[in-house]
């Protein structure tokens, strides 16, 4: 039973990073430059994002730990970036979900 739960999260943050960073990618830039950051640091997050979500998706445990824990240290950044920028708590919420959720995965797989 805990296993469907772990996919079900697997799922979410899949799809969840992959509406950000694919569909929704015109806010990204916007975003990336209102916090003062290079184009090029911008596109490596991406690239890291995506191939995380995808790693979170192999059949191997190992690999989707990998993923996972690459997603929540990301998450991790993107929260020190909303502190620094002194984001309102709303525009937190999506690193803090992601985060935890990635941790959950992490600690349950």
């Amino acid at each position: 039973m805990i296993s469907a739960y772990t996919e079900v999260l697997k799922i979410i943050v899949f799809s969840s990073i992959l509406f950000v960073w694919v569909i929704r990618y015109t806010n990204i830039v916007q975003e990336f430059k209102s916090y003062g950051y290079p184009d090029s640091l911008r596109d490596f997050v991406g690239i890291l994002k995506i191939s995380f979500a995808i790693m979170l998706m192999n059949h191997s445990e190992q690999v989707a730990k990998i993923g996972a824990g690459g997603i929540a240290a990301l998450m991790l950044a993107a929260l020190v970036t909303h502190f620094k920028v002194k984001n309102p708590f709303s525009k937190m919420v999506p690193s803090l979900t992601l985060l935890c959720a990635s941790l959950v995965i992490i600690f349950i797989s």
